[in-house]
C-alpha cells in the first residue's frame, strides 16, 4: 500500500501490491483524482512517501517503549566509595540498596585487580560497560568520572539503552558538575533536579498514569479525527477516563490490539504523536498517589459505615446525613421516609437520570434494611434491578448507534470498539434473558470489518 504526496496532501491509493508500481504512480493517482471530481493542473508535484523511513521511526519508538518497560530501577553510586547517592524505583520492584552497594563495589574491585568482569569492548564512551546477574534481575553498569550509573532490569540491556546510558553520564556529570565536586570536596550531596533529569534522559514518563489535556486546539481535534488510529486512541482514553482517574499506555495498547489487529508499532506510534502534541499527558505521581489514598480512604469509612450498599456509589455526606435522619426514626417515620425517596428516584427514572434513580433506590434500601422492613427491602431491589436494566438498555443503543455509525463513515476501528461495547453489555443481558440473537449477529459483524479492513 502507497501513501503520496500531493501537493502537500497526503493520499492513500489503497492497494495492498500494484503490478504497475511504481513506474505508473503517478498516472494511476492522477486519473483516480480526475474520477473523484479533482480538476489536475499540468504542473502537479506527486510523490510517494518513503515507507522504509516511516517503518524505521516505528522501529525506534518501539525499542524506546521496550527499554522504559525493561527498567526496574536506577541507582546512582559515588565511583570512588560505592556509597548509593540517589536511587529512584521506576517499578514496585523492592531492591535493598545498601546490599546491593557492597556487592557491586566487591564486583567492581575483584574486576579491576582479576579482570574477571565481563567488559563490553564496544563502548561508546573510554570506560566499559559492566554486565552483572542479581538475583533475577540484570544490571548494567558504567562509570563516570565521579558517579556509576546502575540500571537495574528485567532482561539483558539493548544497544539503544547502552548508548542512551553513555550519553546520560556525559550530560548529567557536565549539568551537575557543581554538586557532584561540592560532594567531593565537603561529602555535602544535593539532588536537586536530577530525578527530572533522569526521568527526561530514559523516557520515564511513558511509564507514568496518563491522562488526557483538558482542551484540545480546533485544528489539532481536526487532524486526530481524520487519523483512524489517533482517533481510535483517544476515544478508548477517554471511556477509561468515566471511571477511573489514569490510563497506562501499556494497557491503551494491549486494549486496540484486541479490538482491531493492527501492529502495535502502528498503534505505538499513534500514541507517541498524541504525546508529542500533548493531547495524551503524564500525570504527576504525587496526585495519582494522593487520588488513590482519598478513595480508599472514602471507601473504607464507607465500608464502616454501612455494609450492605450496593455497588452504586453514595456521597460520604449523603451516608452521613441519613445516619443521622435514621437516628430519630421508628418503623412508621422510616417507613414514610422510604416512600419518598421512592418517589424521587421514579421522578429522576423518567427524565432518564438513572444515576441519581439508583442512589435513590439505594437510599431507600438502606433505611429499610436498617429496620428490617421485608416487603419494602423486596420491593425495592426489584424496583432496582428494573432500573438498572433500563440504565443498560440506554447504554445498549448508544454503543450500538455509535457504533453503526462509525460503520457508515468507514471509522472501521471505532465501529469494532463500540460493537464490542454493546455486546459486553448484551452478555450481561443473559443473566436476565438467558438468551439473545443480537449476540451471534453482533459477532458476525465484528468479523466481517475485520476481514474488509
Amino acid at each position: 500500500m502507497a501513501t503520496f504526496i500531493i501537493n502537500g496532501l497526503r493520499f492513500n491509493c489503497g492497494t495492498l501490491s500494484c503490478s504497475k508500481a511504481p513506474k505508473y504512480c503517478k498516472e494511476c493517482v492522477t486519473n483516480r483524482l480526475k474520477k473523484m471530481g479533482f480538476e489536475i493542473s499540468s504542473d502537479i508535484q506527486i510523490f510517494s512517501i518513503d515507507e522504509k523511513r516511516i517503518q524505521v521511526e516505528r522501529n525506534k519508538i518501539w525499542q524506546i517503549f521496550l527499554d522504559v518497560l525493561n527498567i526496574k530501577h536506577i541507582i546512582l553510586m559515588d565511583k570512588e566509595s560505592g556509597l548509593a547517592l540517589l536511587n529512584y524505583p521506576v517499578s514496585a520492584v523492592d531492591i535493598e540498596v545498601e546490599l546491593l552497594s557492597g556487592f557491586i563495589q566487591a564486583n567492581i574491585t575483584f574486576s579491576e585487580s582479576s579482570k574477571g568482569l565481563n567488559k563490553d569492548s564496544t563502548s561508546v564512551l573510554e570506560n566499559p560497560f559492566y554486565e552483572l546477574q542479581y538475583k533475577k534481575f540484570n544490571m548494567l553498569l558504567k562509570n563516570g568520572d565521579f558517579i556509576r550509573l546502575i540500571m537495574i532490569l528485567d532482561h539483558k540491556s539493548s544497544d539503544h539503552m547502552k548508548t542512551l546510558v553513555s550519553h546520560f553520564l556525559q550530560e548529567f556529570e557536565f549539568r551537575f558538575r557543581e554538586q557532584l565536586t561540592i560532594y567531593q570536596n565537603s561529602g555535602a550531596f544535593s539532588s536537586k533536579n536530577m530525578v527530572e533529569f533522569i526521568i527526561e534522559s530514559f523516557n520515564i514518563n511513558l511509564v507514568f498514569p496518563m491522562t488526557l489535556a483538558y482542551a484540545i486546539p480546533p485544528e489539532l481535534l481536526e487532524d486526530i479525527n481524520n487519523d483512524p488510529i489517533q482517533s481510535a486512541i483517544t476515544n478508548l482514553a477517554k471511556d477509561t477516563l468515566s471511571s477511573k482517574s489514569f490510563f497506562y499506555i501499556n494497557t491503551l495498547l494491549d486494549k486496540l490490539k484486541k479490538i482491531v489487529n493492527i501492529d502495535a508499532q502502528v498503534i505505538l506510534q499513534g500514541i507517541y504523536k498524541l504525546l508529542d502534541r500533548k493531547i495524551i499527558v503524564p500525570m504527576q505521581l504525587e496526585t495519582v498517589v494522593s487520588n488513590l489514598e482519598f478513595r480508599q480512604e472514602a471507601n473504607h469509612r464507607r465500608a464502616i459505615q454501612i455494609k450492605p450498599i450496593s455497588s452504586i456509589i453514595i456521597s460520604d455526606d449523603d451516608l452521613n446525613e441519613l445516619e443521622e435522619q435514621m437516628e430519630i426514626l421508628n418503623k412508621d417515620s422510616a417507613k414514610k421516609v422510604i416512600k419518598n425517596l421512592i418517589k424521587r428516584a421514579k421522578t429522576a427514572e423518567k427524565s432518564s437520570t438513572f444515576d441519581i434513580t439508583q442512589k435513590e433506590y439505594n437510599k431507600a434500601l438502606i433505611v429499610a434494611k436498617k429496620f428490617d422492613l421485608k416487603d419494602d427491602i423486596s420491593k425495592i431491589s426489584s424496583m432496582i434491578f428494573e432500573a438498572e436494566k433500563k440504565a443498560k438498555q440506554l447504554e445498549l443503543d448508544f454503543a450500538l448507534e455509535t457504533g453503526e455509525n462509525a460503520e457508515k463513515s468507514n471509522d472501521y476501528i471505532n465501529a469494532i470498539y463500540y460493537y464490542q461495547k454493546a455486546l459486553k453489555i448484551l452478555e450481561g443481558f443473559l443473566i436476565y434473558d438467558g438468551s439473545d440473537s443480537r449476540i451471534k449477529k453482533l459477532k458476525k459483524k465484528i468479523l466481517k470489518i475485520r476481514d474488509e479492513m
